[in-house]
């Protein structure tokens, strides 16, 4: 399920008005935590260095232009929550992905026709920066008419008028186009099959990798599809943890089409009922984020592509961008909560998934997330209500620590506190949550110990309203 931003930015052309409030090299087998025994850390005594988090996202280096490869990751870009962006908004996003290990943006378009403006931004930006970072379409057919002929030709021309541009996406020769929906659509046709092959094949070389909310089994009667995106299988859609078994099922019935799995570090929505009647969360507990990437990573062999759930859906609480552009009026569990600290953890894992070795550590690093109170707590103040599925998930701080060298860490909240002497690596941590604190990390090594303490990074257990949100936090590049 997804909350199309495309509604409000439908809105606008409605009426003037409606306000913009859119949308060291390893093996690659999975490393596992070391724990060592706590007397293995000699007791000596130690340099205290403080870090404070900046509150700045991070600064967008240019990449340098990367190689061809068979693995590509891409980030969704929802262009309906970039009324107000300018051609240099677009080439910060996009140095910025680039930067992060991301290969293209998917730009989720909709029916408003100042999107085309935007795109057309987002390709001159790409073109600009002159680097191998590309673009491709993904239709939002969630709200895009797709019931004509005519509704047909209009999405070939937007096709065709990126075709030719030297930053769209082309694989195996053919331009790439994607989708959010269309299993329902016609095109006039008798049949969804017909009417997307007539659309995307007839007359054009395209490379057609859709995410149609359909039985996988059906996905033989497409003789216009060259692969299928499994846009839901980057949360678990129950109580569980996160498991490859959905995966599996596109790939068998792709019968050796391309598969693309998606990625998403969390997932939590709170819109009442008079607007779009939608609250709810998806279980993104025990780091999914990394464990996402790692089962990719150790089944990369049949997965070609893989696509980050999103660069900016504000309103579904899985952006990993900047909080920039127009919010589908989701500020009130937004604001404040950026999640440009999983970036770097991102480009660690897609360098993994596309070489098939995970990348030297060459600095210590610690990356935090939280909800900032406890998921059964009775808000004083919201109308909404708490959001449908908020057992799923338990009150903990979520930590990996990226260490050149073994290290005593520790995690720490008001009364809670957890130290462990690990190996070098990436360590997966947690650590209780229980009363009102603020968190802090502490690596010792050398009797040099290294504290990172998030600014607003509160757990508070008393709160006024429902966010459900994530805090995230990454301890700075030195």
């Amino acid at each position: 399920m997804r909350l199309s931003p495309f509604i409000w930015a439908t809105l606008l052309q409605l009426g003037s008005g409606v306000q913009a409030a859119a949308v060291e090299r390893h093996d690659i087998s999975t490393i596992q935590a070391v724990l060592l025994p706590p007397e293995a850390a000699a007791l000596q005594p130690v340099i205290d260095i403080n870090i404070v988090a900046s509150t700045n996202p991070p600064t967008a280096a240019l990449a340098a232009p990367q190689a061809a490869s068979t693995k590509l990751v891409f980030a969704h870009h929802i262009v309906g929550n970039t009324i107000n962006y300018t051609q240099e908004s677009w080439a910060y996003d996009i140095a910025l992905a680039s930067s992060k290990g991301i290969d293209a943006f998917a730009l989720n378009i909709g029916p408003a026709g100042w999107e085309q403006g935007q795109v057309d931004n987002a390709f001159a930006a790409a073109q600009s920066l002159n680097t191998n970072f590309k673009l491709f379409l993904s239709f939002d057919m969630s709200v895009i008419p797709c019931t004509s002929a005519s509704d047909s030709s209009v999405t070939q021309q937007v096709i065709l008028n990126y075709a030719s541009h030297p930053n769209q996406l082309v694989y195996d020769g053919k331009v790439f186009v994607s989708t959010f929906a269309g299993e329902a659509c016609t095109f006039g046709t008798p049949s969804s099959q017909q009417g997307w092959y007539n659309t995307v094949k007839n007359g054009l070389n395209t490379y057609f990798v859709p995410s149609f909310f359909v039985d996988p089994a059906t996905f033989k009667s497409y003789a216009a599809l060259d692969g299928a995106f499994g846009w839901n299988s980057g949360w678990p859609m129950d109580d569980t943890d996160i498991t490859f078994g959905p995966d599996q099922l596109y790939i068998s019935d792709l019968s050796g089409r391309s598969y693309m799995a998606a990625v998403s570090p969390w997932f939590f929505t709170h819109y009442g009922v008079d607007t779009y009647n939608k609250n709810m969360i998806y279980r993104a507990d025990d780091w999914l984020l990394a464990k996402r990437w790692e089962e990719l990573i150790a089944y990369r062999d049949v997965v070609d592509f893989v696509e980050i759930n999103t660069w900016n859906d504000f309103g579904e609480s899985h952006y990993v961008g900047p909080i920039e552009g127009m919010q589908p009026n989701s500020q009130a569990w937004v604001n404040g909560f950026e999640h440009t600290g999983w970036l770097d953890l991102i480009a660690y894992y897609a360098s993994a998934f596309k070489t098939g070795y995970y990348p030297a550590i060459t600095q210590d690093r610690t990356f935090l997330w939280a909800r900032l109170f406890p998921a059964a707590a009775v808000a004083t103040n919201d109308p909404v209500g708490k959001p449908t599925n908020w057992e799923w998930t338990e009150d903990y701080l979520w930590a990996i620590v990226q260490l050149t060298a073994p290290a005593t860490v520790t995690l720490s909240c008001g009364p809670n506190s957890s130290t462990r002497y690990v190996a070098a690596g990436t360590i997966k941590l947690k650590l209780p949550l229980t009363t009102d604190c603020a968190v802090s990390s502490t690596i010792t090594r050398d009797s040099v110990r290294t504290t990172f303490t998030p600014q607003g990074m509160i757990f508070n257990t008393a709160p006024e309203t429902y966010n459900f949100n994530a805090f995230v936090a990454a301890s700075p590049m030195v």
